[in-house]
């Protein structure tokens, strides 16, 4: 309502004075269609664009690249893929992290894969060799900076009934609650197979990010039960 429709003389309040700013026409327009507008076009671009994320979280999208055939093949013969459980752990599980802002990250990171597709860096058998050390240790290491986070997805002592291990299982996850290591130190070649001299590369990337790593001083209650439990099993066995 205008100040000259107003019968009264008074000036209109702050909330019809703000509905009718949002809803008296502009040029095209009124503000209030304006912002309902964008409203309606941001949940459209938001829905869109988390869909399209979620496409590139599949193994199809994974393996639809030449380059990833072999990875896959080699993916296949793992526990990872099949085993007596029937819980698999796809590509995406293990290479791409739950957590948003992590996520992103990872995926800016992986678009440097589209230029080696177009370059052909690793598109023969001799070249994916070649580079198989190399790719390895960029894994490693992001694992490592990480403390395995996405196999923790999955992974926790506090899940593990350490009564139907191995003993020798249950005593290595002992000596890696004791020297705080992460599940990358000890399972390098899980899901893919290891290139030739990986124990020397994994000492230079250990080396190279000594000191980088902080391993928590207190793990928690959960762990702390954990290791009890892993020491009291190995004394009665």
């Amino acid at each position: 309502m205008s100040d000259q429709g107003n019968k009264t003389g008074k000036k209109p309040g702050f909330i019809r004075r703000t509905w009718s700013t949002l809803w008296s026409p502009t040029s095209a327009f009124s503000l209030g269609a304006l912002l309902f507008g964008g409203f309606l076009a941001g949940i459209l671009f938001w829905g869109g664009f988390h869909w399209s994320l979620e496409l590139t979280n599949t193994e199809e999208f994974c393996v639809s690249c030449h380059e990833m055939e072999r990875n896959y093949e080699e993916y296949t013969e793992t526990v990872h893929y099949n085993n007596r459980s029937g819980v698999r752990a796809t590509c995406p599980d293990c290479h791409v992290p739950k957590q948003w802002q992590h996520k992103i990250k990872a995926k800016i990171l992986a678009s440097k894969d589209l230029y080696h597709t177009v370059m052909g860096t690793i598109d023969t058998d001799e070249k994916y060799d070649e580079h198989r050390l190399s790719m390895a240790s960029a894994s490693w290491k992001k694992m490592k900076k990480s403390d395995s986070r996405e196999c923790r997805n999955c992974h926790k002592f506090n899940y593990m009934d350490f009564t139907v291990q191995e003993n020798r299982a249950a005593s290595q996850h002992q000596l890696a609650l004791d020297e705080g290591k992460t599940c990358i130190d000890c399972h390098q070649g899980i899901a893919h197979r290891l290139p030739a001299d990986y124990l020397k590369a994994y000492e230079d990337v250990t080396a190279e990010l000594d000191g980088e790593i902080v391993v928590p001083e207190n793990p928690g209650r959960d762990v702390a039960t954990a290791g009890s439990e892993i020491k009291g099993y190995l004394a009665s066995n």
